[in-house]
């Protein structure tokens, strides 16, 4: 299906990659809360600050600019209930724990962090993954319980536990994810005291509930969903996403929850992730900075009605839905980008002339994660050659004297020197709007890649500099 999808209360359109036609797909996206008043945090007390900063970032932080308008309404997934509570591991007057329950025989994939020092978390869901099983899904914000030691894995295994109580089912079949302040001990107690009444509080249809539990720096909770087929069977496909800062490939400070009726073995599932993921949350970057708890679930319920047998991803039948799964994931994952911390543009960088796929992706990410460039962009500066220094850092092969530049569709390059033509103003006026569109093109081959970033103003610093979530 080409074109635009609708979202809701919004106004806006994002364009999706071609697929067979669905019968619907909504994608959406969300709205924020509170604003932030920084100058009048600095002049209050020590005091003042202090049990401010309990509270939460999302609950001070001015709403993204690139924020869509409003959360979309997701349909209910057959088999799937979830809800959130306050349990206040480090947060005060807000959600902080997620719980998504699942039927028996729901089949999970996963893919998560590359980082050496991952969460006792991520640790625990790799192990888990193996069984191709769930049941339960528990999610904290505030702490990200890694770099914790023993305690750490002790309290993933308590959590496991009290969980598998509340849904009557094996710890194996409990997978949990954290996020929030890294190297801080993590007050399970509070989890394990809170989970049995939420367990008895799931709906389901409290999507943006579960979103708002998740959220750490983040201006506004996150969701997408699309409604396609399986063979002529309708099927749904809905998903929440968290994500704000520490965000570059492999993956981020990024968590998403996928979850669908449909009937997929679990080793299929795990296929269309893992490849999805590639072009996806993979292929975005806000900072660089790869976090320790990054974990990507998709959760088949087989609850929906009864559809022709999944085999392979590549069964013909399958297709729409890969292409439906893959506009929900690229649009949460521009949804992170949208949010990051101190963003006001949002840039797509396309790179096409490489000598492969994964080439272009690596050129995609010099140029999407140079602080040069994404500081010229901040400031509406049309300094081109910043692209260029960011293609020659990369490590990939280029045809100097053939790569192209584009950006807003303006040729800017011509045979390894600026085009005679060019002329800068209509550039600058291009980068002064809040979508920025950079293209270069290497001269080598047919690799080609796209990757989503921001701009990087002095928000971000703000932000950083008194994080501690």
């Amino acid at each position: 299906m080409g074109g635009t999808v609708n979202g809701g209360a919004q106004a806006r359109a994002i364009k999706i990659p071609r697929a067979p036609p669905l019968s619907v797909l909504v994608l959406g996206p969300a709205i924020c809360r509170m604003p932030r008043c920084r100058a009048g945090f600095r002049q209050k007390s020590t005091f003042f600050l202090l049990r401010m900063s309990s509270i939460g970032m999302a609950g001070k932080l001015k709403r993204s600019p690139l924020a869509p308008r409003g959360f979309p309404k997701l349909p209910p997934v057959p088999g799937l209930t979830l809800g959130a509570t306050a349990s206040g591991i480090r947060y005060h007057g807000r959600s902080d724990l997620m719980l998504a329950a699942l039927v028996p025989g729901t089949t999970l994939a996963g893919v998560f962090t590359r980082s050496a020092t991952a969460s006792a978390p991520v640790e625990w869901c790799r192990k888990q993954l193996a069984g191709g099983r769930a049941r339960g899904i528990v999610v904290n914000s505030g702490n990200a319980n890694a770099f914790t030691g023993a305690a750490g894995v002790k309290a993933v295994a308590r959590t496991a536990r009290a969980a598998a109580a509340a849904l009557n089912c094996a710890e194996k079949e409990i997978f949990i994810a954290s996020t929030g302040v890294i190297g801080e001990p993590l007050t399970v107690e509070r989890i394990e005291e809170a989970l049995p009444d939420l367990a008895k509080r799931l709906r389901p249809t409290r999507w943006r509930a579960a979103a708002d539990a998740i959220l750490t720096t983040d201006t506004f909770p996150k969701g997408a969903f699309a409604k396609t087929r399986i063979g002529g069977v309708p099927v749904v496909i809905g998903g929440i996403a968290k994500g704000s800062g520490m965000i570059a490939p492999n993956m981020a400070t990024m968590l998403a929850f996928l979850f669908t009726d449909a009937k997929i073995p679990a080793r299929v599932l795990q296929s269309l992730l893992s490849e999805i993921n590639a072009r996806s949350f993979n292929s975005i970057t806000v900072d660089s900075d790869t976090s320790t708890s990054d974990s990507v679930f998709l959760c088949a319920t087989g609850a929906g009605k009864a559809h022709k047998a999944v085999r392979s991803a590549k069964d013909a039948h399958v297709q729409a839905f890969k292409k439906a799964l893959a506009a929900v994931m690229i649009d949460l994952a521009q949804q992170v980008v949208r949010d990051g911390e101190g963003a006001s543009k949002f840039v797509t960088v396309t790179i096409s002339g490489a000598a492969s796929e994964r080439a272009a992706h690596r050129v995609g990410l010099a140029i999407a994660n140079s602080p040069l460039v994404k500081t010229a962009i901040a400031g509406g500066d049309a300094n081109w050659g910043r692209i260029v220094m960011a293609v020659g850092k990369s490590g990939e092969r280029a045809n100097r004297s053939r790569i192209g530049i584009r950006i807003g569709g303006v040729r800017i390059t011509e045979r390894g020197a600026r085009d005679p033509a060019y002329r800068e103003a209509s550039v600058a006026r291009h980068m002064k709007g809040r979508d920025v569109d950079i293209a270069v093109d290497l001269g080598i081959g047919r690799g080609k890649a796209t990757v989503w970033t921001c701009d990087l103003t002095h928000g971000y610093i703000d932000i950083n500099a008194d994080y501690r979530s």
